[in-house]
């Protein structure tokens, strides 16, 4: 997927090789980055210690907000998928401490269930 797909609001998987070198400043020590989604000018980071959800703000994207999240924070999370009728799917993560989940709209067929089964793989194996 390329730049329209992105624009378009489906995610598009990134290289794993660009983004490790982005945030080497910010990963731990024994962090390594396994996956990571773009979805329009936000980022799903995967590591094997923690999900980091990169959410780009404003006109200019220059206010980025970055949520870190390990992984045994997540107590559920769940994807609704696009319709017949629906062109988008909504995925959504609950944190433990938190009543609102994190909500992420993705365009149909857009890399959501690649998203939804590295969720389980993460929260389920830990």
């Amino acid at each position: 997927m390329g730049i329209i797909s992105g624009l378009l609001g489906n995610a598009s998987e990134t290289s794993i090789d660009d983004i490790a070198e982005e945030f080497a400043p910010v990963l731990v020590q024994g962090e390594q980055v396994e996956k990571a989604y773009k979805l329009i000018r936000d980022l799903f980071v995967f590591t094997n210690k923690r999900l980091i959800i990169v959410d780009k703000q404003g006109v200019t994207g220059r206010k980025v907000d970055f949520q870190s999240i390990p992984y045994k924070s997540i107590v559920r999370f769940s994807k609704e998928s696009a319709g017949i009728m629906d062109l988008d799917a909504e995925l959504k993560i609950w944190l433990s401490g938190m009543h609102e989940p994190i909500c992420k709209e993705f365009k149909k067929d857009g890399h959501v269930n690649d998203i939804y089964r590295l969720l389980g793989e993460h929260v389920l194996n830990r």
